[in-house]
């Protein structure tokens, strides 16, 4: 009876462990936090933080925050959003050599820092032409004018 006991007792622990970790992958997948850590964004922030600073909002808040935006306020908004989502994009390929096994990885890091490289200083001369300037996109994104 003891053993019968202690088994039941193992048993729900391990199925209330699976359940927990289940529980909270979803969660972390629910709020693209993976998506985030994926593109080097620092995921311990709070909830808070992620909605007033692009560096840390997840893909799904950046496209939500464009939504209600259009002409001047999108283009700057975009632009701001775009270099930081590809100077992240550029720091992951930068760990390709080191780290990866696989020719076809080191080749696509090899084509990311050089293209996206181009749009970041693409982007940068847009907003100097524009008269944009990082400060005034943070505010336009954030619902200031």
């Amino acid at each position: 009876m003891k053993k019968e006991s202690i088994m039941v007792g193992v048993i729900g622990l391990l199925i209330g462990v699976i359940v927990t970790g289940f529980a909270a992958g979803q969660a972390v997948n629910n709020n693209n936090t993976g998506m985030m850590r994926m593109m080097g964004m620092d995921t311990n922030n709070s909830q808070q933080e992620t909605a007033t600073s692009h560096d840390t909002m997840s893909m799904a808040d950046m496209t939500e925050q464009l939504k209600n935006k259009t002409g001047d306020d999108f283009d700057k908004a975009f632009v701001e959003m775009m270099i930081s989502h590809h100077e992240g994009a550029v720091d992951m390929a930068e760990l390709i050599p080191s780290r990866a096994k696989h020719d076809e990885v080191k080749a696509l890091g090899v084509a990311i820092i050089a293209a996206q490289t181009k749009e970041i200083a693409d982007m940068k001369q847009w907003q100097k032409d524009w008269g944009y300037s990082a400060d005034e996109s943070m505010q336009m994104m954030h619902g200031g004018h």
